[in-house]
């Protein structure tokens, strides 16, 4: 018997095996058929690794960002070839939408400080392949109510693709606790310290607070408030191994296997090409938070967890919505947070054409008993109910509270995405609907383009631009995050956290974890690249 399960396990291991060479093979071959890589593909900026951020400061961290833009102009810029000489290209000098001929160049890090009195500080953290840009609306509305805004560049990012070739996201975090320190010096306690995190950001954010309650030595400054927008709590398995698909590019020949997709550079302040590291990278740090999250909740030291104000989009094609309840605000302690879901828009011109599971994916999701934090549904009911109303369901309470926005859901927007929500609609650069003045402030205008034409036209395939971009309710969303400024902190509650609920809760928790889990399989399949 012994002998046999021997065999049939030599026997399964040889199938792999065969398995993982035949799939090699084909991305080896795909890779060798690609075009060439770029200089924005190959150059890899030397960032400060995470114990050299971790011993260094601000001013030096800015050092050397710039070192890191003066050799993307000398080794890429100046160096472009001829044939990609081309106006869609931000790596080429002569294009209007290369970041150095912009008043701000947004990939930057920056320091926001108000004109009176400071009354706090705020982080500000982008997500992968994206800039400190995406949050500069939050940041400045933070300045204009007596805040710091610190945005950082994350290490990897604002430069060049090849940037997050050989990344870990250790280092994103040793470059968050020094922006954090920066804060913290910039506006010491108790002066209300955020950290706002969009993504991967959100993760990042998530990680500190997480690894904050763990520290003994009161090395880091505990956060009294996180700002949550998309983050990135899990992601599609697919991520875990993604790794294995760039073992080809261990040779010269097929170095595109590194890459998950390799596409135009059209966006100043956000990369298009995605390496496969960014996919494994995104992976091992939520499964990391993940694991915290649960240790920290069976210790009962997550208690003491800063109240979260997230936002997300039900319909999220990079992150897992799902992931978000189930695996932090299910265990979060009654201290005042608050999860708002922007749901489909069911008023749409699109509705025969949406698939049942998507009609279907806000009944999936809500749990089915009060919860230890609030709960808000952004969304309409039917096309001739446009407006938007917000459903609040306060901690403890399955009973909604209304509130109606005056905000009409676009009736061409079927849904929000994931990169949408901490953009307006006047967004010169990603918004439906900017101002004409500021109709070329960027260069292009990414969000306002109304695909239509004939195939083959375009440098890049045209699903890359209809993803929505903007958020119509971002109002709504800036006001929330306002409120949150002057409202006083909750104290948690030790009796709310997990694992104080009497036991009779427990086959209730595992059956709702259970149902999501089941709806995870059918609908919420996040895929990268972003």
């Amino acid at each position: 018997m012994l002998a046999r399960t021997r065999r049939l396990l030599r026997r399964s291991l040889l199938t792999l095996l065969l398995a993982l060479l035949a799939a090699w093979g084909v991305i080896a071959y795909f890779a060798w058929q690609a075009a060439p890589l770029q200089l924005w593909h190959t150059f890899i900026p030397p960032e400060l690794s995470a114990d050299e951020l971790d011993s260094s400061d601000w001013p030096a961290y800015q050092a050397r960002e710039q070192q890191l833009f003066d050799l993307v102009e000398q080794e890429v810029v100046a160096k472009t070839p001829p044939e990609q000489q081309l106006a869609g290209n931000r790596y080429y000098q002569g294009s209007p939408i290369n970041p150095a001929h912009f008043q701000d160049d947004w990939n930057r890090s920056y320091l926001l400080r108000p004109e009176g009195e400071v009354k706090g500080v705020a982080v500000f953290l982008h997500g992968l392949t994206d800039s400190p840009y995406s949050l500069r609306h939050l940041a400045q509305r933070y300045r204009e109510r007596g805040f710091i805004a610190l945005g950082l560049r994350i290490p990897g990012h604002g430069t060049v693709p090849a940037g997050l070739v050989n990344m870990e996201w250790e280092t994103w975090l040793a470059a968050t606790r020094l922006a954090v320190r920066e804060a913290r010096a910039q506006a010491p306690g108790p002066l209300p310290l955020h950290l706002v995190g969009f993504s991967n950001g959100g993760a990042l954010a998530v990680k500190y607070a997480l690894d904050a309650l763990e520290d003994k030595t009161g090395t880091l400054a505990r956060p009294d408030r996180l700002v949550l927008i998309s983050p990135m709590i899990g992601v599609t398995r697919f991520a875990r191994f993604a790794g294995l698909k760039a073992v080809p590019a261990l040779l010269p020949a097929f170095a595109n296997a590194a890459w998950l997709g390799i596409m135009p550079e059209f966006n100043p302040f956000k990369y298009n090409s995605f390496p496969v590291n960014g996919a494994r990278q995104s992976y091992r740090l939520t499964h990391a938070i993940q694991q915290q999250v649960r240790q920290l909740a069976t210790s009962g030291e997550l208690a003491a967890f800063p109240p979260a104000l997230t936002f997300q989009s039900v319909m999220d094609y990079t992150v897992s919505t799902r992931s978000i309840i189930a695996d932090l605000y299910h265990f979060l302690p009654n201290n005042g947070s608050e999860l708002v879901l922007f749901d489909i828009n069911r008023g749409s011109v699109f509705g025969p054409l949406l698939n049942t599971a998507s009609e279907l994916a806000l009944n999936h999701l809500l749990p089915g008993q009060p919860q230890p934090y609030a709960l808000t549904v952004v969304g309409n009911e039917a096309a001739s109910r446009p407006q938007t109303q917000a459903k609040t369901m306060v901690a403890g309470s399955t009973l909604e509270q209304v509130h109606p926005l005056g905000i009409d859901y676009p009736k061409e927007i079927y849904s929000l995405s994931h990169v949408a929500l901490p953009f307006p609609m006047d967004d010169p650069l990603y918004g439906m609907a900017p101002r004409p003045e500021q109709m070329n402030q960027y260069g292009i205008n990414l969000g306002g383009l109304a695909l239509r034409g004939e195939r083959g036209m375009l440098i890049v395939n045209p699903g890359a631009l209809t993803r929505t971009s903007s958020n119509p309710f971002y109002p709504y969303l800036q006001e929330r995050v306002m409120e949150t400024l002057a409202a006083p902190l909750q104290p948690p509650s030790p009796l709310a956290s997990p694992q104080a609920k009497p036991a009779s809760d427990k086959r209730t928790d595992a059956a709702y974890e259970a149902e999501i889990e089941a709806f995870l399989q059918e609908t919420d399949t996040p895929a990268l690249p972003f």
